[in-house]
């Protein structure tokens, strides 16, 4: 479970930096308070990533198993 909480922490980091930097700057340009826009939304974005990413994740994982098991068993059968 530690793994799993230390995962969601840094992907949650990465990937809400990433988005939410990249979002304001389309939507307002280089503006003077970019900054502070970009870092307040960077930590609304993480505090609904980080749990998002706890709670989807092993669904998503399954589906991915799935899916995969799947194909394996079509080309085992072909």
């Amino acid at each position: 479970m530690k793994n799993k909480i230390a995962f969601a922490l840094i992907m949650g980091v990465i990937t809400t930096g990433i988005i939410s930097f990249t979002v304001i700057l389309v939507n307002i340009g280089l503006k003077p308070k970019f900054l502070q826009i970009w870092l307040k939304s960077w930590g609304l974005a993480y505090v609904v990533g980080v749990p998002t990413i706890l709670i989807i994740a092993p669904l998503i994982q399954r589906l991915v198993d799935r899916l995969f098991k799947q194909n394996e068993s079509e080309v085992k059968s072909n």
